[in-house]
């Protein structure tokens, strides 16, 4: 064994707790609140590409980018256990943003009972278009174990709290998902655009088809996927808008549960078949350089909500490009609602000692109580509809940001290799879910 390899076991150190009276919970907390509020106010960036398309910068980006430039800067480097701290609290913030999404969910159910079979099928080419290409190539890569996050789906929001819970924010799975994310965050609007426009004009497609596989779960990429789609089939532009939606409304609401019980553990199982064999060579996936041993630290969950719910009450008051805050007191009963969730789903996790997943308990129980048959639908939703669910995003990905620079070797680990797994990953995904729907509309003309 070489030097460079001794150098990957990280050392143990003995766990620190950080509670309400300790200054460096509020160091992070107040460097997410400036980093996430900073970012709000940047707003959204757009950035043309040439006549192709336009790449749209959301705030959640330039929270992601200034957090990580703060921890990974070398001149004077953000304390490895805040950064260890900002890890701990991404475990509870991502329930947070699942919270928000069942909101979101709820009130759409009435489409997957109004769907017909073709759009409800199209989710099928979304679980395997990745699963089938894009993870084989990513383990002819060797990116590691990082391959299970970032190709078991196209990696959007839900993806991080799936992750998150079933290997922790300091796994290679969730730095596979942040790396994916980022990608098809930048580029994968101009890839599908691409793609859909090419496959409008081979005509092999039903418009109806295209319009259906556009709904990956990604807002942009359905609107970038079904406005090319659209362009090329003018007479038909209305419907096609309107199948995308309902498309990736769907994928949204049927997609957390394909990926927590069937996408993550599907690529877990095949990753490890692919892998037999590498895996006979010793440190056949190890990085070959040191690896930053932070310290472990633990803050307690209901510490942790609550520095989350103060944060994200100023960080979604914050108006881009515009001077002051915009309070609104529903925003903050919002932000308690949306804690009394994820304190519920931790509770029940825990009473079942982990046999039923907080997650699973809090998109179920967020959507149930937000269907149009709750009795409590409309008070809830008018707290929880104060609170911006990108705004919520920017937040998550601030506080992933902070907890980068501990992970930046690992993510060097990946660098290139995810634009490959990505063009990829986003291609096929679209493409199969295309060809499930022309095969069902097909059927079930």
């Amino acid at each position: 064994m070489t030097a460079d390899q001794r150098t990957t076991a990280p050392v143990e150190s003995a766990p620190l707790t950080y509670t309400w009276r300790s200054p460096r919970l509020w160091i992070v907390a107040g460097s997410v609140l400036v980093i996430a509020g900073a970012a709000q106010f940047v707003g959204a960036q757009s950035i043309p590409v040439g006549s192709l398309a336009t790449i749209t910068v959301l705030p959640l980006v330039f929270g992601l980018l200034i957090g990580g430039a703060i921890s990974a800067q070398p001149w004077r480097r953000f304390p490895l256990d805040l950064q260890s701290t900002a890890a701990t609290v991404m475990g509870v913030a991502v329930l947070l943003l699942v919270a928000r999404l069942s909101f979101t969910m709820g009130p759409n159910i009435r489409m997957l009972f109004d769907a017909g079979p073709a759009l409800l099928l199209q989710e099928v080419g979304h679980l395997f278009g990745t699963l089938a290409l894009a993870l084989p190539l990513a383990v002819l890569l060797r990116m590691g174990p990082a391959t299970v996050g970032a190709t078991f789906s196209i990696d959007r929001e839900g993806a991080f709290a799936m992750v998150s819970e079933r290997y922790g924010p300091d796994s290679p799975q969730y730095r596979g998902v942040l790396s994916m994310y980022a990608f098809g965050t930048l580029f994968g609007a101009i890839i599908i655009t691409v793609v859909a426009s090419v496959l409008s004009a081979l005509d092999v497609f039903d418009p109806r088809a295209l319009a259906m596989g556009s709904g990956v779960g990604s807002g942009s990429m359905m609107a970038a996927a079904s406005g090319a789609v659209a362009t090329a089939h003018p007479e038909l532009a209305d419907e096609v808008l309107a199948l995308a939606a309902t498309s990736n409304v769907i994928t949204s609401l049927l997609g957390v549960y394909v990926g927590m019980y069937v996408a993550l553990p599907l690529a877990e199982k095949y990753y490890r078949v692919l892998t037999r064999r590498q895996k006979t060579r010793p440190d056949a996936d190890a990085p070959a350089f040191a690896v930053v041993a932070a310290p472990r630290v633990g803050v307690p969950t209901w510490t942790a909500l609550g520095v989350l719910v103060l944060v994200g009450f100023v960080v979604n008051a914050v108006v881009p490009r515009s001077v002051g805050l915009h309070l609104d007191l529903r925003a903050l009963g919002g932000f308690l609602v949306l804690a009394a969730l994820v304190a519920v789903g931790i509770w029940v996790s825990k009473l079942s000692r982990g046999r039923v997943g907080a997650m699973f308990v809090v998109i179920t129980l967020g959507a149930l109580i937000s269907t149009p048959w709750s009795p409590v639908q409309e008070p809830l939703l008018t707290l929880v509809n104060q609170v911006d669910f990108l705004g919520v995003c920017t937040l998550v990905l601030s506080v992933a940001g902070l907890s980068l620079g501990k992970d930046l070797p690992m993510l060097k680990a990946i660098g290139w290799k995810i634009i490959p797994v990505g063009l990829v990953s986003i291609t096929s995904a679209y493409l199969l879910a295309s060809t499930v729907a022309q095969l069902a509309l097909t059927v079930w003309k």
